[in-house]
């Protein structure tokens, strides 16, 4: 393994490697694919915790429990693009690198084994850095130590490489005599052939899912609506919540009023994708207790949650790390049978619902992986709508690919 130092190479002995960096607190780590001019060639090419796929670039979350990655199949990466980039910024509000070292691993993706290691020297004010980048040269993938900051955060590296940040709106100012800015960078452009009244600019194309410059969404602001593999941070005000939820899991018969028999269930895991144990129909209550399911809903008849499961997350035992929220159609019964399907966080203490998830599409399975909560380094809980469909008409059959997820 390979001590790199900045602007140090190595040639890259896998096809499939895996950049990994850890730090004493939670990064958000991010990979950009790049054209030979630098930039993305579109938003897409912005891989992240909330767009987690692109071309031969993928996002991996750590679960709290191991750093957050990005993993690059060389073989699978467009042939416009020239380097992909990995990022790293603190996930705290405003949190620099300033005694916060961190470490990135390139590793060979197929099994784990490092190939080097780079450490960024001398970091204070930094709010984000360009730790790596994989790049080609001479038909032949290499990575090259980076450790370049930035002051305004990942924002400020998605802005440097092209990528569309949406700006919050500022306030609107009182009307002024008409005066020319004192900045001629930012004059607006003349305009030939005019027509009597200056025509006004077209709106701004909408923005991307780009990370708030506060890290990922909190419920700050009330109830979140969540899309798929969006995340949330179970933390209102920088305050844990009512450590007591439910998660109410939903849903309707698609097709002439028939009877769906669907079942909800929790799947714990250990730091290491470890199953602990499942709550289920079957098993009602897990974990001494902490973990606790409502019942067997035989129909989806009747208005609001089907079925109910309270997680009370100050008693989850240090050892369970992560829970996936599946639904598993017992009797046979498709996806696809199935409408106004969705998952919500209610606290437990007032009633209030806190995250929704509505699942918007369908696909010919028995089983589908709701959501999952992930406990951080700081001891909070994050929550991650999936909308990820399997073969399964069992929590049993869910196990296996549940613990993949995290």
């Amino acid at each position: 393994m390979t001590a790199m130092t900045p602007g140090s190479n190595i040639p890259l002995s896998a096809a499939r490697v895996t950049v990994d960096v850890a730090a004493p607190v939670r990064l958000d780590v991010s990979g950009l694919l790049l054209t030979a001019d630098g930039k993305v060639r579109s938003d897409d090419d912005f891989i992240f915790y909330n767009q987690p796929t692109g071309s031969g670039v993928t996002y991996r979350s750590g679960g709290g429990t191991a750093p957050d990655a990005i993993v690059v199949d060389t073989a699978a990466v467009p042939p416009g693009i020239e380097k992909i980039v990995v990022t790293a910024s603190p996930d705290g509000a405003g949190q620099t690198f300033q005694g916060i070292e961190p470490t990135a691993t390139v590793r060979n993706a197929d099994d784990g084994s490092a190939l080097a290691t780079f450490t960024p020297p001398q970091l204070g004010s930094e709010t984000a850095l360009v730790v790596i980048e994989v790049y080609r040269r001479g038909g032949a993938w290499k990575a090259r130590a980076v450790g370049q900051g930035y002051a305004n955060g990942l924002a400020g590296i998605a802005t440097d490489f092209g990528v569309s940040v949406e700006e919050p709106a500022a306030p609107v100012a009182p009307p002024a005599p008409a005066a020319p800015p004192a900045d001629p960078r930012i004059a607006a452009p003349p305009v030939t052939a005019a027509p009597p009244v200056a025509p006004q600019a077209p709106p701004a194309p909408p923005a991307p899912p780009a990370p708030p410059a506060s890290g990922k969404i909190n419920l700050d602001k009330g109830r979140v609506s969540l899309q798929k593999n969006q995340t949330v941070s179970l933390v209102k005000g920088g305050r844990p919540l009512l450590s007591q939820v439910k998660m109410g899991l939903g849903w309707e018969p698609a097709f002439r009023g028939k009877d769906i028999d669907l079942d909800a269930s929790v799947i714990a895991y250990g730091p290491n994708r470890n199953h602990l144990d499942s709550c289920y129909f079957g098993k009602l209550s897990i974990l001494n207790g902490a973990i606790k399911h409502s019942g067997d809903n035989l129909t989806g008849e009747g208005a609001g949650d089907d079925e109910v499961i309270v997680v009370d997350l100050g008693r989850i035992p240090p050892e369970a790390t992560g829970l996936v929220f599946t639904v598993n159609s017992f009797t046979g019964q498709k996806f696809t049978e199935v409408a106004k399907a969705y998952c919500r966080l209610i606290d437990a203490a007032t009633g209030e619902e806190l995250v929704r998830f509505d699942l918007t599409g369908a696909e010919p399975q028995t089983g589908v992986m709701m959501a999952k909560l992930i406990k951080q380094f700081s001891g909070e809980w994050e929550m991650t709508a999936m909308g990820d469909f399997v073969k399964s008409r069992t929590v049993r059959g869910m196990v296996k690919p549940a613990a993949q997820s995290l």
